[in-house]
């Protein structure tokens, strides 16, 4: 039986912590396969501020492409409209052999809105949801079956890689190489050309 972990999120830009958390859940929970969801326009998030999902897509292909125990699928990238978790979960439940167990992983912070995800009670028919931790966050209540990981905190966030890029100052250490790479050939979060 495979066992494969589902990150999604808006991955603006991909940085360290998410790779973190993901490396973390494949081998606290003994997963074959971490699979990376790049929303294309993410149903809690305005687009203001997003960057194009394909740009988006590329940055998490050039940030887990050395780690095999890591994938990233473009269902959501493709799709038109507000990406949902009960679709992606649906799809992967199509594409998967019947008998694949799925792990959905979030950060502890969205355990204040889980329960307000569309079709959250097919959801949790479909996957096992997993919290990890992030600083700043204790336990929070979920009237959502979850199964919590601790993990130490990396206080790291999209935002604040944005913050630094667009103010000309180093996330050398947030960011992957080949995500810093890519967002300087392509002059993404800058309004420089």
């Amino acid at each position: 039986m495979k066992r494969i972990g589902i990150l999604g999120g808006t991955f603006n830009p991909v940085h360290i912590g998410h790779l973190a958390i993901a490396e973390w859940a494949c081998e606290q929970l003994k997963l074959d396969k971490v699979i990376f969801v790049p929303s294309h326009l993410p149903p809690h998030k305005t687009s203001r501020g997003v960057l194009d999902s394909k740009h988006r897509f590329e940055m998490v292909l050039q940030a887990v492409k050395d780690n095999p125990c890591f994938g990233v699928s473009d269902f959501e990238v493709n799709r038109e409209g507000k990406s949902y978790s009960i679709d992606t979960v649906e799809h992967f439940r199509s594409i998967f052999p019947k008998d694949t167990k799925f792990y959905f992983i979030i950060g502890e912070d969205a355990l204040t809105t889980l329960s307000d995800w569309k079709d959250i009670d097919r959801l949790t028919e479909l996957v096992d949801f997993v919290a990890v931790n992030r600083p700043g966050t204790h336990h929070l209540k979920s009237k959502v079956p979850v199964k919590f990981i601790p993990m130490l905190g990396i206080d790291v966030s999209s935002s604040y890689v944005r913050k630094c890029l667009t103010s000309g100052k180093s996330a050398k250490y947030f960011l992957p190489e080949n995500v810093i790479k890519y967002i300087k050939k392509h002059h993404l979060y800058t309004s420089r050309p």
